[in-house]
């Protein structure tokens, strides 16, 4: 059965709720386990998600004529 992807924010959320559910210490070892990793895959989703939105920002530069031109965003470190 295939998988349902979720969006970044359905990710987030679904992430916030285990994060809750592992906190609140109410679960077995291997339900704590099988969360864990549905966590992981979740975290691992969202920054895949989160590098392909990266990759497509385009920072606005004013050229040496005064020109509007794209460019790649380079963060400032």
């Amino acid at each position: 059965m295939a998988e349902k992807k979720l969006t970044f924010e359905q990710a987030m959320g679904r992430l916030e709720e285990i994060v809750a559910q592992l906190e609140a210490g109410d679960h077995s070892l291997e339900n704590s386990l099988s969360l864990y990793e549905e966590g992981a895959k979740l975290m691992k989703q969202c920054a895949t998600m989160l590098d392909k939105a990266e990759q497509k920002v385009m920072k606005l530069r004013t050229d040496a004529n005064g020109e509007l031109t794209e460019a790649p965003f380079a963060p400032k470190e």
